[in-house]
């Protein structure tokens, strides 16, 4: 038997949206043993419900399947993050493509793990999950950044550009947080990776050049010829 996890993360709600019963209750089951509070729903207008409407139940981590009846997984992430709840999201799915990683992790999940998985592994990235959100919360931050014509606010997740507000996917304001609270430091794309997606990230490392691209067309003048994030050939990208 693994032993019971002592601190915050003993005390953690999670919860499993997945609607074939018998990997829900194994999963809860097995999360359980390690100390998780767990709740449990089998579609995602449920889960919403649960995380959005009143009385919210407080949750700090959400275990989400794609192949939902009803609302989708996909479109529950896109809910969730429209809104800014920022409960962390561990996609658990037997989509295994390239494109199903990159577009799960696109509209705001924070890491996929692909069906069929070991418990041990579960437990792991819902952990590692946790405790990254814990340090988001724990290290203090300066409230907005100020790069030429940008303006970050980091308690409203909210980027300006000339005083306008961008729309900016979830992963896409992340990277830019990372740049413009650390200027002129380089960035290799496993850095990136490691930052953004987290270690256990399992894909391509060109899912980083897709991103940055998509970031430059939305805040550079001329994004053929980036004044704001440059590439450093041969070893990543620099922000100013």
């Amino acid at each position: 038997m693994s032993e019971r996890p002592v601190g915050p993360v003993a005390t953690s709600r999670l919860l499993v949206v997945e609607d074939d019963e018998s990997i829900r209750e194994t999963v809860g089951e097995a999360l359980r043993l390690e100390g998780f509070d767990v709740l449990t729903c089998a579609d995602g207008s449920e889960a919403l419900g649960l995380l959005m409407e009143e009385p919210r139940q407080p949750v700090d981590l959400l275990v989400l399947d794609l192949m939902l009846p009803g609302l989708g997984g996909l479109d529950l992430c896109r809910e969730l993050r429209r809104f800014n709840n920022n409960t962390p999201i561990l996609v658990i799915s037997a989509r295994d493509s390239e494109t199903d990683r990159v577009l799960g992790l696109e509209v705001g999940a924070d890491d996929y793990l692909v069906k069929p998985f070991g418990l041990r592994e579960l437990v792991a990235r819902c952990r590692a999950l946790l405790r990254r959100a814990r340090q988001r919360t724990d290290d203090p931050v300066q409230a907005t950044y100020s790069y030429a014509n940008l303006c970050l606010f980091i308690n409203e997740c909210r980027v300006t550009r000339d005083g306008n507000d961008l729309n900016l996917s979830p992963k896409e304001y992340k990277i830019l947080e990372l740049f413009i609270t650390k200027p002129k430091q380089v960035w290799s794309r496993d850095q990136i990776l490691e930052k953004i997606w987290g270690i256990d990230f399992m894909g391509d490392s060109k899912t980083v050049d897709v991103h940055i691209r998509w970031l430059r067309e939305k805040i550079e003048v001329q994004p053929s010829a980036p004044e704001l994030i440059r590439t450093v050939r041969g070893f990543g990208y620099r922000f100013g």
